[in-house]
């Protein structure tokens, strides 16, 4: 019996799987607006330790929602469209276990290696001390971020967006006064300061976490997941990473560049690193509506790979793709036009407001570019096609850092030259990727990488 997803219309089924992510999304967009006007009330250097702890707390997430995540999905998918259904079964412990060995990784990456990478990237004095408060509090509790992302992946790849699409909604509901309360204080109590959105975070998703749980062993996935008398298999393991190794190295790389522009950045001083923070945000904000509409890509995809049918699932791929170019760059060049009016919504400062001009109207028109990136990304998860999306991203970040670094060491450019490089490189980003998708579109046999 064919998988259901196989057969019925395309944007129908993309909508139903992408929408309440994206919706999701949305409201996340909102939640970040909030999140980043609760810090800039606690001042200019508040914004530029959060800056520079931003690359790695995308990192994260990133990799544990789209990377590793997305490796989850597509080997529930691929399972499930096989009609492979103890594998299905098996694939819930083997996913937590991966979850708790990423935690282990993240919890020593935040308290040991990023410390020295906030230095280097420019932080010192205050800057450095709120990066400090925020870090150690994310990466300290980042359990429930690892294992609630592949509760919600397993969700996902079932073709079931809506229940964890619902359960963020509610609980970033919950986080925005929770997060305002602990930054900024309530009547005499003044709050933790940039330890408040941490903690706030942490709680909201252990939250998040516990209701996944229930879900999924209530039997949202299509089939009840075994716990006991599974056998932890190299094969199921091997399923989930050869799609996630590749797309969390994508991430790696993606996050590195931040890194290295950040630091660039840095050296223009904290006004600088601030209007950066400022304007960056919005890229990390509009990036997740692409992965809204690529979690529907990594379902839809996979379950057609996992039937051998790469006629439909290049079809999907494109569909989704060239919806994210349109929304991702109307929003992109509303920024540009209006630059002003994104960066007065959290500071008034000159200097921090010029920074953030300077990128958006830089950068922000590319975000359409950015987006179809993104989109294809995920549907090569779905596909397990994930070597023309890594190195796509390893061209970015050529592209994005040794031309930042040549517009400022070798042609005087300042600040514009560094976000000029940046510009080139997420041009660069979606064309790698949908180049060759539309000059030699996936074919059978899957997985050949």
């Amino acid at each position: 019996m064919s998988h259901p997803l196989l057969t019925a219309p395309i944007g129908l089924s993309l909508l139903r799987l992408a929408g309440p992510t994206t919706g999701f999304m949305a409201v996340q967009i909102a939640v970040a607006i909030a999140e980043t006007w609760f810090i800039a009330r606690l001042g200019g250097d508040a914004l530029a330790g959060f800056a520079l702890v931003l690359p790695f707390l995308v990192l994260m997430h990133s990799m544990a929602n789209g990377g590793m995540g997305g490796g989850v999905a597509s080997a529930l998918a691929r399972a499930l469209g096989g009609g492979h259904l103890e594998d299905a079964r098996a694939l819930a412990l083997h996913a937590l276990v991966l979850a708790a060995a990423f935690t282990l990784v993240f919890a020593i990456l935040g308290w040991i290696v990023a410390p020295a990478f906030y230095r280097l990237m420019g932080g010192s004095g205050q800057a450095l001390a709120h990066a400090f408060a925020f870090s150690d509090i994310v990466f300290g509790g980042c359990v429930v971020v690892w294992t609630s992302a592949f509760l919600a992946a397993l969700l996902r790849g079932a073709g079931d967006a809506a229940t964890p699409g619902r359960i963020g909604v509610v609980m970033s509901i919950v986080y925005v006064p929770l997060a305002g309360v602990l930054t900024l204080g309530l009547g005499n109590w003044p709050g933790l300061g940039m330890a408040g959105p941490g903690l706030a975070g942490i709680v909201t998703m252990g939250g998040q976490t516990l209701v996944l749980a229930r879900a999924v062993w209530h039997g949202r996935l299509g089939v009840v997941p075994r716990l006991q008398g599974v056998k932890l298999e190299r094969r199921l393991f091997g399923e989930i990473l050869r799609v996630g190794v590749m797309g969390s190295f994508a991430t790696v790389v993606a996050s590195l560049a931040a890194v290295l522009m950040t630091g660039l950045v840095g050296r223009f001083g904290t006004d600088a690193l601030a209007g950066y923070g400022v304007g960056v945000r919005l890229e990390y904000m509009v990036s997740p509506l692409a992965y809204g509409i690529g979690t529907g890509l990594t379902t839809l995809v996979g379950v057609a790979a996992g039937a051998q049918d790469f006629k439909r699932a290049v079809r999907v791929a494109w569909i989704g793709g060239l919806l994210a170019f349109a929304s991702i760059g109307a929003i992109g060049w509303a920024a540009a036009l209006l630059p002003e009016a994104w960066s007065r919504l959290f500071t008034t400062e000159p200097g921090v407001v010029d920074a953030s001009v300077s990128y958006l109207t830089h950068v922000a028109p590319f975000y359409c570019l950015l987006g179809l990136g993104l989109a294809l990304y995920f549907a090569g998860q779905g596909a397990g096609r994930m070597t023309v999306p890594v190195m796509a991203g390893l061209v970015r970040v050529a592209v994005a850092t040794a031309g930042g670094w040549f517009a400022v060491e070798h042609m005087g450019l300042g600040l514009d030259g560094v976000f000029t490089a940046m510009a080139a490189g997420m041009a660069v980003y979606g064309c790698a990727i949908a180049g060759p998708l539309l000059v030699r579109p996936w074919r059978a046999p899957a997985l050949r990488g």
